[in-house]
This record gives C-alpha cells, structure tokens and sequence, in this order.
C-alpha cells in the first residue's frame, strides 16, 4: 500500500520511519511512504502557502491553490485512486477498527495541515475523511499522520516477530489488554511479585487470568467499551459473571 502526505515539514517523519519494528513495513516497501512539500507547490518567489483569514481574526489559513496543485501531483503520480485524508480536531477519532479497515487498502493521501486550518473551500471539495487523535490541538497533521502510520505498519504480515502480538493488543477484541510480566520473577519494593497463575504452566488458568484481568481493567477504566462489548455479543456468560462480581 502507498501513502502520500502532504506537509510542510517532511523532515519530521524521517527518524520515525526507520526505528523499531514498524520499520520493516517500510524497509520491505509493505507500506510505501512518499512525500510531497508543500512549498514545492507555491507560485511565488516567496514559497508562500498561508495568508491571513477573511473576516479577520488570528492566526494564518493554508491556500488552497497550492494545495490543489500538490493534490493534483499526487493523484498524477498514483496508479490507482485512494482517499485524501485530512488531520482535524473536527475528524473522526481514530481507534482501531479504522486501522485495521485502512490496513486492509491501497493506501492513502494524508493532508497534514498547519496555521489556524486549511481553506474550507480545498477541504469541501477534496476531502474524503477528516480524523483527529482526541479531544485536544496540535501545531498540525504530523503528529496524527505519524500515529496513523505506525498503527497501519504493525499490522502487516511479518512486521512483528510473532503474528499473535498485535491480535492481543488492546482494542483487537473490543476490551483492553491485560497486564503482561517479565523475568526477574521477584522484584524488590511494592508490587514486587508476579501473579502465581502465570508461573503454574497451567494455560486454561492463564487464558481465564488474562480474560479476566482484561474485563476488570476494561471495566474500571473504559466502561464504555465493555457496554459496546455487551452489545456487539462479544461477552461470555463467563464475562458476564465475572462483571457483575465485581465492586465497580
């Protein structure tokens, strides 16, 4: 898959493409990462991509020009269609089904805005998919864009070491994960111990600890995702059980 970003600070991606595991999607060309300067685009001697807002105001808004000539290099330079993404606090929150339908797909156009936003006029007429991080602002898209990248990158075959990682991960079955542990066995201080299930090579206990610790931390911290659990059917009579005992 291919993904084309659109930015005015490409240099911000270059240490993340090539540290930790996700690099192999990009090493391998799984996951294809090209960028388009924005100020490549500008018409004037000045490289000018922003002016000041009709009806006043602060701050600077991103000219649609420039951006349309930079979508319309891209579009050129694609074999196949895909869709123009636009980082927004406006957007549409990204979670982990959007990764895995993304993932899935061709790619993307990854619109990276900056100043106070983009002309309204670009982004009615291009946008397909506005999507944000949360409920706060960023400077601009990369931030986003970056997390979109990584996200889609650990869910190509053979990117992490065990095909089983990102199955566990939090969200995959619509809970949170469960605490993991590792050597040494004892650690000094508070909380020094590990659980004793998880050193009795018992596996149905195991699986039932992991089932569970992920229900009660789900439940305690992410109510709403054990009700959209309940609702999709995803709960177990067993789950079911478990949550009403507990003192939540």
């Amino acid at each position: 898959m291919r993904f084309d970003v659109i930015t005015l600070f490409p240099d911000l991606f270059a240490p993340f493409l090539v540290q930790g595991v996700t690099r192999r999607a990009y090493e391998s060309g799984q996951v294809d990462v090209r960028f388009w300067p924005l100020r490549d685009f500008a018409d004037d001697n000045y490289r000018r991509v922003d002016d000041r807002p009709y009806g006043g105001g602060p701050g600077m808004v991103m000219l649609a020009e420039p951006l349309e000539r930079a979508l319309a290099a891209v579009r050129a330079d694609r074999a196949a269609p895909a869709p123009l993404i636009h980082f927004s606090p406006t957007g549409r929150r990204i979670d982990q089904a959007l990764l895995r339908e993304l993932a899935a797909g061709p790619g993307a156009l990854l619109l990276c805005g900056r100043y106070e936003g983009v002309d309204q006029r670009f982004l009615d007429r291009h946008v397909d998919l506005e999507l944000s991080l949360g409920d706060f602002v960023l400077s601009g898209g990369e931030l986003p864009a970056l997390a979109l990248l990584d996200g889609i990158a650990r869910l190509q075959e053979g990117v992490l070491s065990d095909a089983r990682s990102h199955q566990q991960d939090s969200f995959e079955d619509g809970l949170l994960d469960c605490p993991h542990f590792s050597r040494p066995e004892h650690l000094a201080g508070p909380h020094g111990e590990v659980p004793p299930v998880l050193l009795s090579g018992h596996h149905a206990d195991i699986a039932r600890w992991r089932r569970e610790r992920s229900l009660e931390l789900t439940a305690r911290r992410r109510p709403d995702l054990i009700a959209a659990a309940r609702s999709a059917g995803r709960l177990s009579a067993a789950d079911e059980r478990f949550l009403a005992a507990l003192a939540i």
